[in-house]
């Protein structure tokens, strides 16, 4: 990021709402007796400012379109970006991702215009 990109300083407040079109990776099915067929996820999303997590939802079950309505707040300063990540929840060893998606807060900032706020619909996960 170059010097000159604008960095965000204030409070956040991110409301997660819905994921849809979740599928598993091809790594989540690795051991999956339904390689090709259809499977549930139990997802969850994490919320993080610059590589540092401000938040998680609950984990749904058995569903590959989750409905969270769910609200995290933090306090950024020199925030350059802000990222969801998608997980399945397994019951043994490392939750396996299955999609994210990178918002840069210089460009939320920009279509916010001369407005303190950005209050928006982001549909890119």
């Amino acid at each position: 990021m170059s010097s000159d990109t604008m960095k965000f300083n204030g409070y956040l407040r991110v409301r997660i709402g819905e994921a849809v079109g979740l599928q598993p990776t091809r790594w989540s099915l690795r051991h999956s007796l339904f390689k090709k067929g259809y499977q549930l996820l139990d997802p969850y999303l994490t919320v993080s400012v610059d590589q540092v997590r401000v938040g998680q939802t609950s984990t749904k079950q058995k569903t590959n379109k989750p409905t969270y309505n769910e609200e995290f707040c933090a306090n950024v300063t020199d925030g350059g970006h802000l990222e969801l990540a998608v997980f399945h929840e397994t019951p043994l060893g490392y939750d396996h991702f299955v999609a994210n998606c990178t918002l840069q807060f210089h460009e939320l900032l920009r279509t916010a215009g001369a407005s303190d706020t950005f209050e928006g619909w982001v549909s890119r996960l």
